[in-house]
């Protein structure tokens, strides 16, 4: 037998975590002295103190751990909450990449404040084009509350173009503007250039009105990462005299399956202030 202390080092946990579990019943010492309150343990406890840590790491709350390791879940009821933890586990950490990406581009933003260049950008007129579309409500026009809209957007477009035998002409166009219902959402339209008669039903066939003046710039890389060259496009329209007048259209000029390899051009509606 072990004492507390060896157990707890042979556990590679604390002394203060065992008599926790002790307490709360998870895990009781396979005896107790009567005279000194020694607790002592076995080498086989150490099989459930490992599946108590495990489920613990998991996310699991105590109680919870109490049932599984007490066999008061069956085989299949601890499969469907192993996966199911699993799926909370992967979607958090997704969330917690993207978030990563945005404090990296914010990062970049302000390390290049005053120092990106701009003769990149280029104010030119944008001629009308016929496309496909689909539209949705984002809850804002941050690029965590954008990505989870567009994505499937246009995933869902592209199988219904190709049920339609409908074939892209051109590049996909993402053009935003204010929900009608306010409160800071945004119609997120996700649309590629077809050529197609016009149409109404599962998505849309219009002409995308053309744009008289465009202050535009190329971005190379993730569109999660588009900060620091909207922001520089932002600054170029404000030093030479132009104000904007509607969201920048974003044309998906080349989309390799590896997306720090895109190249997308910003089109900035602008007109002179």
């Amino acid at each position: 037998m072990f004492t507390i202390g060896n157990f707890a080092r042979h556990g590679r946990v604390s002394v203060r975590m065992l008599r926790h579990y002790d307490a709360t019943g998870l895990l009781h010492p396979a005896h107790v002295d009567p005279t000194s309150g020694y607790r002592y343990y076995t080498a086989a406890q150490l099989a459930r103190l490992n599946r108590i840590i495990a489920l613990k790491d998991l996310g699991f709350t105590l109680q919870q751990v109490r049932d599984i390791v007490d066999e008061k879940v069956g085989a299949e009821e601890l499969r469907g909450m192993l996966r199911l933890r699993r799926a909370e586990l992967e979607t958090a950490m997704a969330a917690a990449e993207a978030r990563l990406v945005q404090v990296e581009a914010r990062l970049r933003a302000i390390e290049s404040e005053g120092h990106m260049p701009t003769n990149d950008v280029v104010i030119k007129s944008v001629s009308t084009i016929r496309v496909a579309e689909l539209t949705a409500t984002a809850e804002s026009f941050e690029p965590q509350d954008i990505g989870p809209v567009i994505g499937p957007l246009y995933d869902e477009l592209f199988r219904l173009l190709g049920a339609a035998g409908i074939a892209p002409t051109g590049p996909g166009v993402a053009s935003y503007e204010d929900a009608p219902e306010g409160a800071g959402r945004i119609t997120v339209h996700a649309a590629v250039q077809v050529s197609a008669p016009l149409q109404e039903g599962a998505f849309r066939i219009l002409d995308l009105p053309s744009l008289d003046q465009a202050a535009t710039i190329v971005h190379r890389g993730s569109m999660a990462a588009v900060l620091p060259t909207a922001q520089t496009l932002a600054r170029w329209i404000d030093a030479n005299g132009y104000q904007t007048t509607g969201y920048p259209r974003e044309v998906n000029l080349e989309c390799p399956e590896n997306r720090d390899d895109w190249v997308t051009e910003l089109q900035a509606p602008v007109t002179r202030a």
